[in-house]
């Protein structure tokens, strides 16, 4: 019981690093979004898990070796699912508002990547006929409840400011949303198709909680192709953007510039660093519930984030009490699916 409860403890800590790092990366200015997103993903997708990956392997060449192809191409083709999720990302946004968009899009996530494994495992009505697998399923379906409070309270929020979208089409932003939250769920599938490798990492002498991280690279290297496209596609062609104009300034609007898309992009990385460390405690049989843990503590962690930054200020005590209310049910949720491994 202590194994799942670390392991539910580093995936909150996963996610409140996944709910902070757009934070630092808010802050950079004269810089376009593009060159902002494209330089913090220098380091989220890129820099760091090869650089971690080195840390733990001596010799690439004989240790991705003996890993299948298939395996290889599974891993990238999935993250390059979850870069096109990436992208619809901020459509949904667009046409949604913050709160809505987030709330559906992380919603059909969670379902997705948490309960496509098992179900195309074979596995799912072993979780239906078991009380453990019953209990961890109602677990899954109270984090969506608790997912659905924490949006409406965003949305009630966004309306207290006045700060909806302008552009809001229910229809338009739903199937984006949809999208977005399918192509999203392409990491939970990577990290499934990872297992070849996380065997050999162990077989190696890896420590289990470190054991995941060499197929990251693979996997946010999908992700990196599609996301980097998209911006370097948009600096080329929109004449609003300029790459040129954008590295134009002074060396220490420069320097502070790329500090904190830097860190915006190492805090990125922390949350799949940290997941593999939930990853490592959590059994095996039940390793589906990892993707429901890191997204529901996501939406967790962005409320408690949202309050921490007085985001929530002059919204009234109605939309706050929701919120909490919400971010309860997470943490029952996480309860449930704790008594379910249990």
């Amino acid at each position: 019981m202590s194994a799942i409860a670390s392991g539910i403890g580093w995936h909150l800590v996963g996610a409140a690093s996944a709910a902070s790092f757009y934070a630092p990366i808010s802050k950079v200015r004269q810089w376009s979004w593009e060159t902002t997103w494209a330089f913090a993903g220098l380091f989220s997708w890129i820099l760091l898990p090869w650089i971690i990956t080195s840390l733990l392997i001596d010799d690439f060449g004989s240790f991705y070796s003996v890993v299948d192809s298939k395996a290889f191409w599974g891993m990238f083709l999935f993250g390059a699912m979850w870069g096109v999720g990436n992208v619809n990302y901020g459509l949904t946004m667009r046409y949604l508002g913050m709160s809505l968009g987030i709330g559906i899009a992380i919603g059909v996530t969670l379902v997705v990547g948490t309960l496509m494994p098992p179900i195309l495992r074979g596995e799912f009505g072993h979780l239906l006929t078991t009380s453990s697998g019953q209990i961890t399923l109602l677990g899954v379906a109270v984090a969506l409840v608790g997912i659905g409070i924490v949006t409406y309270a965003g949305h009630q929020k966004e309306k207290a400011l006045g700060t909806t979208t302008k552009e809001f089409n229910l229809k338009k932003g739903l199937f984006l949303a949809v999208m977005c939250g399918i192509f999203s769920s392409g990491f939970a599938f990577g990290l499934e198709a990872a297992a070849p490798i996380k065997q050999a990492s162990l077989d190696l002498g890896i420590n289990p909680l470190y054991a995941m991280l060499p197929s990251y690279g693979i996997i946010m290297g999908g992700g990196a192709l599609v996301n980097m496209a998209y911006c370097f596609v948009r600096l080329a062609v929109l004449p609003e953007l300029s790459l040129r104009n954008d590295l134009a300034q002074p060396a220490r609007g420069l320097l502070i510039n790329g500090a904190l898309a830097a860190t915006g992009g190492i805090m990125w990385y922390l949350q799949f660093f940290f997941y593999a460390w939930g990853e490592a405690s959590i059994p095996e049989h039940l390793s589906f519930v990892n993707w429901m843990l890191h997204m529901s503590g996501y939406v967790l962690c962005g409320g408690i984030v949202g309050l921490l930054l007085a985001e929530w200020r002059g919204v009234g005590a109605r939309p706050v009490r929701i919120l909490c209310i919400g971010m309860l049910v997470i943490v029952g949720a996480a309860n449930l699916v704790g008594m379910g491994m249990a």
